[in-house]
């Protein structure tokens, strides 16, 4: 019985694996092969939490009433761990690029940041990366860029990327993709409020150039 996920997140929670932290939350027989099946494929909890019903029931042993339960827990800790009274609010470009600079601008390799907002322009959970390696329009998957705002019911996005050369000179493909962000945004209903590139001391503001924004 103590060997259970169930006894053991009940009673010690902190000294449970991730594993058995979803075992405890899908529960059942097969609970264990359940949350062995979700990391393998969405490899840690940011990625299941940001999966689709149908992809999570397309794992063995979940179906729709588990992966409603994975999702309202994820959704709970996602809550916890970033009240919105406490959220910082971007109110200018400035406010954006002080959050990804530091988690970006110094890497060696590009990485596709955005930030979540609601009405009031604070920010929804930590800045999420969607995006890990050199940009251009035909590998960026707009739908990807998006899908923590509709998960999250944002009202705005801040999308942000590094140029390791730290040379923020915004390229074609850079403006190209800015263009179809903004148009995704407008068929989405979610506004598109900047494209921020970034390096390790300073930034460029797309939308303040008129880059792709019109």
């Amino acid at each position: 019985m103590r060997d259970r996920p169930a006894y053991r997140a009940a009673h010690t929670p902190e000294a449970c694996t991730t594993q058995e932290l979803l075992a405890a939350v899908i529960r059942g027989s097969d609970r264990l092969p359940g949350a062995s099946a979700l990391l393998d494929q969405f490899r840690d909890l940011q990625a299941i939490s940001m999966a689709a019903q149908q992809e999570l029931t397309q794992i063995p042993g979940i179906g729709p009433a588990r992966a409603a339960s994975l999702k309202a827990a994820l959704e709970l800790g996602r809550r916890l761990k970033t009240p919105a009274e406490d959220a910082p609010t971007i109110q200018s470009p400035d406010d954006a690029a002080s959050l990804l600079m530091p988690k970006i601008g110094h890497l060696e390799k590009e990485r596709l940041m955005v930030l979540i907002l609601n009405t009031r322009n604070r920010l929804i959970g930590d800045p999420i990366e969607v995006y890990n390696g050199s940009l251009n329009a035909s590998m960026v998957r707009v739908g990807e860029v998006f899908r923590p705002a509709l998960h999250a019911n944002a009202a705005a996005i801040i999308i942000a990327h590094n140029h390791p050369s730290g040379d923020i000179t915004p390229s074609p493909e850079d403006i190209a993709l800015t263009k179809a962000f903004v148009q995704a945004g407008r068929m989405l209903d979610v506004d598109v409020l900047d494209h921020l590139i970034v390096s390790s001391s300073t930034y460029i503001s797309l939308k303040a150039r008129g880059l792709g924004f019109g």
